[in-house]
């Protein structure tokens, strides 16, 4: 491909996505591995790893490589610093992946680069005060301000996965009780269906349930309600014109956006409640941001071909 495309690979809890991308946004190879997040961190860098290895040899001739992963990252100096799904601290992923590859690398959390892929080719494109919240194994948001990203003092604005809905509520790996993200990720819609049944299912398997399964119903409510109760308080503090929601569970549609919206206008009473729409990107919105970060480092600055239709 003579330097053609680059490397984009998005670290999830439950699975690292890969892809193989050029210039117009067009994904020309993707393949996905299973996270072994179970065996603990050492796996997981080896997997990732490998992961890189293998597109890298798909790709040919790659011109960078971007790589997202969740928890806190130092993009600055390409380091891993934490993350509680995955059980590692202070990762030096970037130069790891560099030596592999002897390509220029780019490290970034998941979350600021699905929101990164919206501000650029999504929803909040244009748009100067918005929130991105991207919800899948984790929940967490890409804040814009006056037309710029908000980073916060060390890097983390955005971890809306751990905003106490509830204070008192379940323990989080974070160290707090009742996280955002402890009901709402798709993870913990989930898990909180099998404590009450014994019965494994995935978070899209209970929207499906809604009408026939008061089970199902009732951890769907409680995560729409936490959801609703956490963009108000965004709302009261950012006031955004936009909030976005992304990642896997946007899948849901209307069946989330409908009480999420309804639960943020009943506890913003006092002003408008800001538009809440469902990115058309999906899941697939951090692996288009690590490819959009890879050719920013890479030297590309005009995405205007790129659309959610054309990296599909």
């Amino acid at each position: 491909m003579s330097e053609s495309a680059v490397i984009a690979v998005d670290v999830g809890g439950t699975s690292i996505k890969g892809a193989v991308v050029d210039v117009n946004g067009t994904v020309l190879h993707a393949r996905s591995w299973p996270t072994p997040a179970a065996e603990g961190p050492d796996r997981v860098i080896g997997a990732i790893r490998g992961a890189v290895r293998d597109l890298t040899a798909d790709s040919g001739a790659a011109a960078a490589v971007g790589v997202v992963v969740p928890g806190a990252v130092d993009s600055d100096a390409g380091i891993a610093t934490y993350s509680a799904n995955l059980g590692w601290r202070d990762v030096p992923l970037r130069d790891l992946l560099a030596g592999d590859t002897g390509l220029p690398c780019v490290l970034d959390h998941d979350i600021r680069a699905g929101g990164v892929a919206e501000h650029t080719i999504g929803k909040t494109a244009g748009v100067d005060d918005s929130l991105t919240l991207i919800i899948g194994t984790g929940v967490a948001g890409l804040i814009t301000s006056g037309g710029r990203f908000v980073r916060g003092a060390g890097g983390i604005a955005g971890e809306a996965g751990h905003l106490p809905v509830w204070p008192d509520g379940e323990p989080c790996p974070c160290g707090q009780r009742g996280c955002l993200e402890r009901y709402a990720s798709a993870a913990a819609i989930g898990r909180r269906y099998a404590a009450r049944t014994g019965t494994a299912a995935t978070s899209a398997d209970i929207v499906g349930r809604l009408e026939t399964d008061p089970v199902a119903a009732l951890v769907w409510h409680e995560a729409t309600s936490a959801l609703g109760i956490a963009l108000a308080s965004c709302t009261m503090l950012l006031d955004p014109s936009v909030i976005v929601l992304s990642g896997g569970l946007s899948a849901a549609g209307e069946r989330l956006l409908e009480p999420v919206r309804a639960e943020l206008a009943s506890r913003v009473v006092w002003r408008p409640a800001p538009a809440v729409e469902l990115s058309d990107l999906g899941a697939r919105a951090g692996l288009l941001g690590a490819a959009i970060l890879a050719w920013r480092l890479a030297g590309a600055t005009d995405f205007t071909q790129w659309t959610p239709e054309t990296s599909a």
